[in-house]
């Protein structure tokens, strides 16, 4: 059985690699869209929105619903990405970490 100091060693560093990974995380970019790509939205994988691109053929008074419905699709399909890019990071960082089964970060 390890020793107390060990298992507070191994916390710390535990803890110094999830901050270094979430800081990473703002880094990753990722790009939703709909609409055929009518509606771009290029977020990072904590899910900041960076920026809305709009084809200007929307941009008609007659098109606002169909605007709106496209916008909110490519945030949504933005923040499916943002949440599996940071996934996928916070799995390679708890591969290398020894926890128990069924275990998992907070993210």
């Amino acid at each position: 059985m390890k020793s107390i100091e060990d298992i507070m060693a191994m916390a710390q560093n535990v803890q110094s690699e999830l901050t270094k990974a979430q800081a990473n995380l703002d880094t990753i970019e990722v790009e939703g869209a709909s609409g055929g790509g009518l509606v771009k939205v290029k977020a990072s994988a904590k899910g900041r929105i960076i920026a809305v691109d709009i084809d200007e053929s929307l941009l008609a008074p007659s098109e606002k619903q169909m605007l709106e419905d496209l916008i909110a699709a490519a945030l949504n399909d933005a923040r499916a990405k943002a949440d599996a890019a940071a996934q996928t990071e916070m799995s390679k960082l708890s591969s290398g970490i020894p926890l128990p089964p069924g275990f998992k970060l907070p993210f």
